[in-house]
């Protein structure tokens, strides 16, 4: 390598909690959710960071869009699939989390999350 150090070559990567997501998905409160795209936008944008959500924080915003919001199990999946297709957040396990999202039959979503 040219005389650069390989942990500056490494992409910085930041992981977001529930209440992030459940904002993205949510659009609520306006101007929380408005500096918490700008925020992440900033990340990736000017930092080259690549933001990632775990299983367990899809699973836990799932339900809090259900509990807190009272959208469907329908609109809460396509809502965090809409989030995590959006290009600004992306599943830590991979494309295999949307296609759970995605599954209509079998288990229910937390089951194929884990």
């Amino acid at each position: 390598m040219s005389g650069a150090s390989a942990t500056s070559l490494m992409t910085p990567r930041f992981g977001i909690d529930t209440s992030v997501l459940v904002r993205l998905v949510a659009g609520e409160p306006q101007a929380e959710f408005e500096r918490c795209v700008e925020t992440l936008r900033s990340l990736i944008e000017d930092d080259g960071a690549e933001i990632v959500v775990s299983t367990q924080v899809i699973g836990e915003a799932y339900v809090a869009l259900q509990h807190h919001y009272g959208v469907s199990k329908t609109e809460a999946r396509a809502g965090l699939l809409d989030v995590l297709r959006s290009g600004m957040v992306a599943p830590l396990n991979g494309r295999a989390v949307l296609g759970a999202l995605e599954a209509r039959e079998g288990a229910g979503l937390l089951d194929r999350l884990i």
